[in-house]
């Protein structure tokens, strides 16, 4: 995504026409790995457009303690897609209603160390309810610029690129964004940034 000055609308636009025209990752052999779906939020404030992380708990045992994170979990029996699974994931975990959420599309799938296949949509949220978690679950939320991330992206020399998993991180302030959300941030800020 080029840096420009772009009224919100266009920004929404050209945000969606470049997701959902680019390739994205295939899924993999579906007998190795469980699947999972996340979202990937968008929403605008003062017209800048921002993306919506979640920092997990601190639970002593938890596998994804302290993590930075996309909204989303495991599929339930009663989901009857994977955006479906997203969708009912960003409701429990921050109370953000899926009529609030024009949902843009898959951006492909993720793959973890520990066999998940991670499907990851895109949306932009339009704030019309306030943002509610459970803090045994979720420590923080964290609403950072697609311009900072852009920033890091080009600064880090990842654009085209694909850095060793453990290389590719994107701080934030006291946080890190690493692991496979990094990856799924890696992937959509290529094609926002060459599009």
């Amino acid at each position: 995504m080029k840096q420009s000055a772009m009224d919100p609308v266009s920004c929404r636009q050209k945000i969606r026409h470049t997701l959902e025209n680019a390739e994205h990752p295939s899924p993999p052999d579906p007998d190795r790995y469980e699947p999972t779906a996340v979202m990937a939020l968008f929403l605008f404030n003062q017209n800048i457009p921002e993306l919506l992380f979640i920092q997990k708990a601190d639970v002593a045992g938890y596998p994804w303690r302290n993590q930075m994170a996309f909204p989303g979990g495991h599929v339930d029996d009663t989901d009857d897609s994977l955006l479906e699974t997203a969708l009912r994931e960003l409701e429990e975990e921050l109370g953000i209603h899926p009529e609030n959420v024009e949902v843009i599309g898959s951006i492909g799938h993720f793959q973890t160390i520990n066999h998940k296949d991670i499907q990851a949509f895109t949306g932009i949220w339009n704030q019309q309810e306030p943002i509610r978690f459970d803090p045994a679950e979720i420590s923080r939320v964290f609403q950072i610029p697609v311009s900072h991330l852009v920033d890091l992206h080009r600064k880090k020399g990842y654009l085209g690129q694909t850095p060793p998993i453990m290389d590719l991180t994107y701080p934030f302030g006291e946080v890190v964004i690493w692991g496979v959300t990094a990856k799924i941030l890696h992937h959509m800020l290529n094609v926002l940034i060459q599009n």
